[in-house]
């Protein structure tokens, strides 16, 4: 599909996964618009995107904050009018019930993680371009978890769930999809000079014999956003090299629980 002069919203853009999504959208002509509240991420992440001929906007700005999603919409009707995707991205981690999180931190994360992509698709839902869509990244922690990190759980499922729920009330609009990723290795999209170190058992755990890359997620939701895949609506997809399919018993190839 040709995604030249398509216009692509992305919610957290300035790094990680966002980071790439902008870049990975903006190399294949896409026009982008994207909102954070790193002010030199995202500025860095601008300049990095025009040096490579690509077309792109940042918005500073806190998805917690109502007016700052109002506002938010507001700039990208005036510049385009209509867009074609939307990618709810940004999301952030408060720990949970260990870390004693707040009452102010718990549902700061809900705000960021579900609540945002709900107003922000409510605002832009009568702005999209014929077959638009609309993908949320959700994390295989939606389903499964590691101690202390009920803020970002909590916020992963729900916006699992909004993705169904905004496809039926959507039928005939706009596709709502989502992406679950695994273990994404981010840190290139964070520092340039960046170096993975990985164990043996660290790749092993994954049955694709890797970590993943945040190109992986990139390439996924371009695929969700073309419109040759209209027949996929609804839908979520794992992106975990298949780490969530693997059953771990205690001994089993060397594993050992340990409680502390």
């Amino acid at each position: 599909m040709d995604y030249k002069n398509k216009v692509c919203i992305i919610t957290g853009g300035a790094l990680g996964i966002g980071r790439c999504l902008t870049r990975e959208f903006s190399n294949v002509g896409a026009k982008v618009i994207f909102i954070d509240k790193n002010k030199e991420a995202g500025n860095e992440n601008v300049e990095y995107i025009k040096r490579k001929g690509g077309e792109v906007e940042f918005f500073l700005g806190d998805i917690a904050e109502e007016d700052t999603l109002y506002k938010f919409a507001e700039f990208i009707i005036k510049k385009y009018k209509n867009i074609d995707y939307l990618i709810n991205n940004a999301c952030i981690n408060k720990k949970g019930i260990i870390s004693k999180c707040s009452y102010e931190d718990f549902n700061y994360v809900l705000k960021v993680g579900v609540t945002a992509p709900y107003i922000l698709t409510q605002l832009l839902m009568n702005n999209f371009n014929k077959n638009g869509a609309i993908v949320n990244i959700s994390s295989t922690r939606a389903y499964m978890s590691q101690s202390d990190t009920e803020s970002y759980t909590a916020a992963k499922g729900g916006i699992l769930a909004l993705t169904h729920g905004l496809s039926v009330s959507l039928s005939n609009k706009v596709r709502v999809n989502s992406i679950s990723p695994g273990w994404i290795d981010t840190g290139s999209y964070y520092d340039e000079e960046y170096v993975p170190k990985y164990s043996e058992s660290d790749l092993l755990q994954h049955p694709s014999g890797r970590i993943g890359n945040p190109k992986d997620i990139a390439r996924a939701a371009m695929f969700l956003c073309n419109e040759e895949n209209s027949f996929i609506n609804g839908e979520n997809i794992n992106i975990d090299g298949g780490m969530t399919k693997l059953m771990i018993y205690n001994d089993d190839n060397g594993w050992r629980y340990d409680s502390n």
